[in-house]
């Protein structure tokens, strides 16, 4: 298992430094310029909302190299006030935030595996993983 690298969300600025953690992560180990566009989206999506919604939370990042292929992992840990509704907040377009709604059903299009679990008052952990081509 390989170290992971965190990073705390509690400003703004925050949601820059773990975009550019994961886009370097995800050169180093091989992806190209699309899916390092794709996994920095994500990060920013996840990141942002738990900016948002959570105050403070924190992204890890871990690489995966099982013996036929090699990936990132990013797993998004808060404890704000949970998702009282996970299948609402899966729904293409639904936003609170008055944002574009790509949110994480966008993340689960832009990443090849996606696990999201909430529990009202708790806080939420998203986990997704892409695979190199």
């Amino acid at each position: 298992m390989n170290p992971q690298s965190c990073v705390n969300i509690q400003k703004e600025w925050d949601i820059v430094g773990a975009r550019q953690l994961g886009r370097d992560i995800a050169r180093k180990i091989g992806f190209g310029t699309v899916d390092q566009a794709r996994i920095a989206t994500a990060i920013s999506e996840l990141a942002r909302n738990i900016y948002l919604y959570a105050e403070n939370g924190q992204i890890c990042f871990e690489v995966i190299d099982n013996l036929n292929h090699k990936g990132i992992s990013m797993v998004a840990i808060d404890n704000g006030p949970g998702i009282d509704d996970v299948s609402k907040v899966m729904e293409d377009g639904y936003s609170t935030s008055g944002g574009l709604g790509a949110g994480l059903p966008g993340v689960k299009r832009l990443m090849d595996e996606f696990d999201l679990q909430s529990e009202s008052g708790k806080g939420t952990r998203i986990k997704a993983v892409k695979w190199v081509r």
